[in-house]
């Protein structure tokens, strides 16, 4: 196996979810090869170094070796080296707990069935006096 696209190899090594998905971000230009766009079907070599950009955060990566296929996670990070600046790994630490994640803090918000039930009981016991 003497080269693989970068798409596939983005996909097989778990970076992303799907090769479509990897081709998506490729295309939108968060992942750069020295600080330039590339284009999918470019031809991933061992030494290539890597910027990615993904919901996580920024990554740098270096191809160690060609992965065509998807394989487990322990046996993928085999593949390639994370040389990630400090920086980028603390900024992203640094605000990591400040984003909003969609769900809804505990105790607040909507009563629980159990809470409305219980006011139900109170204020239907409040009128009938």
């Amino acid at each position: 196996m003497e080269k693989t696209r970068i798409d596939k190899y983005l996909w097989a090594i778990r970076f992303f979810k799907t090769r479509s998905q990897a081709t998506d971000a490729i295309d939108s230009g968060k992942v750069k090869m020295n600080g330039a766009a590339i284009k999918p079907a470019r031809s991933v070599s061992v030494g290539d170094v890597y910027q990615i950009r993904t919901p996580d955060g920024k990554k740098t990566i270096q191809v160690t070796a060609l992965l065509e296929k998807r394989v487990a996670y322990p046996e993928a990070i085999k593949h390639y080296a994370d040389i990630t600046p400090e920086e980028d790994i603390l900024l992203k630490d640094a605000f990591a707990p400040s984003f909003y994640t969609g769900k809804r803090l505990s105790k607040t918000g909507h009563p629980t069935k159990k809470q409305r039930r219980d006011l139900d009981d109170f204020l239907s016991e409040s009128v009938d006096e």
